[in-house]
């Protein structure tokens, strides 16, 4: 019996904590968020803010893999 007690308190105790980190996580994403609007209303573009945001998160081979096969497509459609 006192180990169903052990696991349940366990299992509370992480609970409690993924509800924590949540909160905040949406905290974090309030911020981002906010960030964003000052930007754009300085002016930037918050679509490219945010590609630029996920190209510096790649690893540098991945992103000149990607721009390669973005650059074969531009030239297979006539865009470049």
């Amino acid at each position: 019996m006192a180990d169903g007690t052990v696991a349940a308190d366990q299992l509370r105790l992480f609970i409690e904590r993924i509800e924590r980190l949540e909160e905040e996580k949406k905290g974090i994403a309030d911020d981002i968020r906010d960030v964003y609007a000052e930007s754009k209303s300085n002016g930037y573009d918050t679509k490219t803010m945010r590609a630029m945001v996920r190209l510096r998160k790649m690893e540098i081979h991945t992103r000149q893999e990607a721009d390669a096969l973005l650059e074969t497509y531009r030239i297979a459609l006539g865009l470049s």
